[in-house]
């Protein structure tokens, strides 16, 4: 369910040719376990069109049955005309008013998708973006405003030109039949404030499920900064029922990172929570040592890697809080409000580290397998407090046997 009191839902989006099916599925299948709750592929001529049916049996194959949804540009009429089992396959088409059809054309090939839509009950994405303006309408609204007394600056009606494009086409999509609740609307642009402002006016003028994201946010830092400072700002106004992060990948960078970055602005404000957060300190003059960098990196893709087991076997691991701490000035009380914490030595401190499990000191790890015996404790505090018969577990033989303090760990056995 995408909107009202539904979960506010993380989606992504392909960059393999849609017509090479093998890359494409297992694109769509590693976003998947990543954790991307819906996938969007490009839909842009026949032999892409033609590859969606068999993409999505591979993906059945694969056992993967994350929502397809078709991106159409300029003939997407035609390709869902020509092409049932593509329509029948996608489970959502994404729109855009700017370019499905010019002049005369567009409402008869706006109205054809909405008629495919219809017929196979999928809902539509009415994606306008500020790349692809429909430029007829932007023309209107520009000469309109300079007939007024008091014109407004070109950036405040290329904004509204967003809004009235959005709200129309959906006003239109009604008028032919589709219901309010299977139309989701979006109005992409690259610039943080605009992007606020044209959400909030979309909000306000009406109760459609909304898709958040800021387009061509860029690559690296930059891109996830933007990304969300603008969605934050949105989510906690209660604007938006799904996400992208529109990230350029790094070269040979994994497509998948845009799907983390969603999922942990999503975590971070506390309105979903997809795989065990980990705090760690900054480091300082006192934390010369890189351990517990290499530490906290270490667990971060160590839980990473062990969610969609979790996931399937320990329903509720996704909420623990984990702590990897450099030094005993704020390591101990950082692990202490951790579900489990671990305070590694600073520079000049004995080389010990406490572990605190639910705010007590439980154990000391010592020697060169702590990254090891950490996970270890993790996946037993998992068991016994995540498995679907915990309430009537005995606490684990490794709970009990680990020393408190003092002593050398025995290695935990899984």
């Amino acid at each position: 369910m995408i909107g009202g009191r539904g979960p506010i839902v993380v989606q992504s989006m392909t960059n393999t040719d849609t017509a090479d099916v093998e890359a494409t599925a297992n694109q769509v299948a590693a976003l998947a376990r990543a954790g991307s709750e819906l996938v969007r592929i490009t839909v842009d001529r026949p032999e892409a069109a033609a590859a969606v049916p068999r993409i999505r049996d591979l993906l059945e194959k694969k056992g993967v049955d994350v929502p397809l949804i078709g991106d159409f540009h300029y003939i997407g009429h035609k390709l869902l005309t020509d092409f049932p089992a593509c329509a029948e396959a996608l489970a959502k088409y994404r729109i855009n008013p700017g370019n499905v059809g010019f002049r005369e054309k567009k409402d008869v090939q706006f109205s054809t998708m909405i008629d495919v839509a219809l017929r196979y009950d999928r809902p539509v994405r009415i994606g306008v973006n500020w790349g692809s303006l429909d430029q007829e309408l932007l023309a209107h609204l520009m000469d309109e405003n300079a007939r007024a007394p008091q014109p407004q600056d070109s950036a405040e009606v290329m904004r509204e030109a967003l809004v009235t494009s959005a709200i129309g086409s959906a006003q239109r999509a009604e008028e032919l039949g589709m219901t309010r609740d299977k139309i989701v609307l979006s109005c992409k642009v690259s610039d943080v404030q605009s992007l606020i402002t044209v959400y909030r006016e979309l909000a306000r003028r009406g109760d459609y499920a909304l898709h958040l994201g800021l387009t061509e946010a860029g690559m690296g830092s930059k891109g996830i900064v933007a990304s969300a400072a603008a969605l934050a700002v949105l989510l906690q106004e209660g604007i938006g029922d799904t996400i992208r992060v529109s990230l350029t990948p790094e070269p040979g960078g994994d497509r998948t990172q845009e799907v983390v970055v969603a999922q942990e602005i999503l975590q971070t404000m506390g309105f979903r929570s997809f795989v065990p957060l980990v705090s760690a300190c900054p480091g300082c003059g006192r934390t010369t040592s890189t351990v517990f960098q290499e530490l906290a990196d270490k667990i971060q893709g160590y839980v990473r890697d062990r969610m969609p087991e979790w996931r399937e076997t320990y329903p509720g691991a996704e909420t623990l809080n984990l702590a990897v701490m450099g030094c005993i000035v704020n390591g101990p009380g950082e692990s202490k409000h951790a579900d489990i914490g671990i305070s590694l030595p600073g520079t000049g401190e004995e080389p010990a580290a406490p572990v605190f499990i639910d705010g007590k000191k439980a154990m000391t790890l010592r020697g060169p397998r702590i990254a090891e015996e950490f996970q270890h404790i993790i996946e037993d505090y998992i068991r016994t407090r995540f498995s679907r018969d915990a309430a009537n577990a005995e606490p684990t033989q490794q709970a009990q046997a680990l020393p408190v303090d003092g002593a050398d760990v025995p290695t935990p056995v899984r």
